[in-house]
């Protein structure tokens, strides 16, 4: 079980701009990783009532199931178990709960954790760059006949870093777009399909 402070900035790309930020760091196919977030909640979106995002993660290295619980605009406690590949298995098909830190904290939350389902996925090709004393994220996902690109800025400290991300985005003639989490936007790709 890890827990963490998690601080990120993060704004919307234009494919142009994903591809010149690629062009510019240098970024070569082999240094792009592919993931894939599985998202829950319940059928009355406990989780989403409460700020909160709960996911399981696929990556080739690693399987982990991920609590985030929003604490301020642009930060998160996010309380992660790591699964081995059967115990993912079974809580994508509702047959149990194998991560013991973040059931803890869902019990806390007074989530009812026999109602939670999997409401859909979301691939991401994802590159991590060392950046300014933290780390620079390059996203391009895909979900729901939908793909869109962003990049997230993540360090340690919150006034630092927006100063940081500001300066980037101004060096780089990117323009400042109200950006939701990943999961916010996919649950808007699902609610205009549902129409």
């Amino acid at each position: 079980m890890s827990q963490e402070i998690e601080i990120e900035f993060k704004n919307i790309l234009t494919k142009d701009e994903y591809e010149k930020l690629l062009k510019e760091f240098n970024i070569e196919q082999q240094m792009i990783i592919r993931q894939t977030n599985h998202y829950f909640d319940t059928p009355e979106w406990h989780l989403r009532k409460l700020s909160s995002g709960l996911r399981i993660r696929e990556t080739t290295s690693k399987t982990v199931c991920t609590l985030k619980e929003k604490t301020s605009q642009n930060t998160h406690l996010e309380t992660t178990d790591v699964l081995s590949i059967n115990e993912a298995s079974h809580m994508l098909e509702g047959k149990g709960f194998f991560a013991p830190s973040v059931l803890s904290k869902l019990q806390q939350l007074q989530v009812p954790i026999e109602q939670l389902r999997v409401f859909g996925s979301l691939t991401t090709d994802r590159v991590e760059i060392p950046f300014e004393g933290g780390t620079l994220v390059l996203d391009h996902s895909l979900y729901l006949n939908c793909d869109d690109y962003e990049v997230e800025f993540e360090i340690n400290d919150e006034i630092i870093g927006s100063t940081i991300f500001d300066n980037f985005l101004i060096k780089y003639n990117i323009e400042k777009r109200k950006t939701d989490k990943k999961i916010a936007r996919f649950m808007k790709a699902l609610q205009s399909q549902k129409g």
